[in-house]
């Protein structure tokens, strides 16, 4: 039992593989995967109607940034991990400060942002 179980994460992200990656290590850390959106609309759909504790956004999503999924979450107060290639120095200014993972990850890596995100202690 960890402080992530049974907590519900949106993946937004386009490469198939990646999502596929990640979903199994959400259902290896005992979260339920939402998602994969591989669209910002799809994703966007998913972060206004889904419960949602957290999301993990791929900030470039098929040419398309992933920003107006990042507001629609911090509208309803649902924390968020962004992931991509350049690290934090990668983001709009408006966006740094908030827990970024660096591609490729590992599931310790998503973990720990997962729960610098959410404020939960390591369990």
């Amino acid at each position: 039992m960890t402080a992530l179980n049974d907590r519900r994460v949106l993946v937004v992200e386009d490469e198939s593989l990646v999502a596929m990656l990640l979903e199994t290590m959400l259902e290896d850390m005992g979260c339920t995967p939402v998602g994969p959106a591989s669209t910002v609309d799809e994703g966007l759909k998913l972060a206004s109607e889904e419960r949602l504790d957290a999301a993990l956004l791929d900030v470039n999503v098929a040419g398309t940034p992933v920003f107006a999924v990042a507001e629609a979450l911090e509208t309803r107060g649902i924390p968020l991990v962004f992931s991509t290639g350049y690290g934090e120095g990668g983001l709009p200014e408006n966006w740094r400060g908030r827990p970024t993972v660096q591609k490729p990850f590992t599931e310790a890596v998503i973990r720990d942002a997962l729960m610098k995100a959410m404020g939960v202690a390591n369990a």
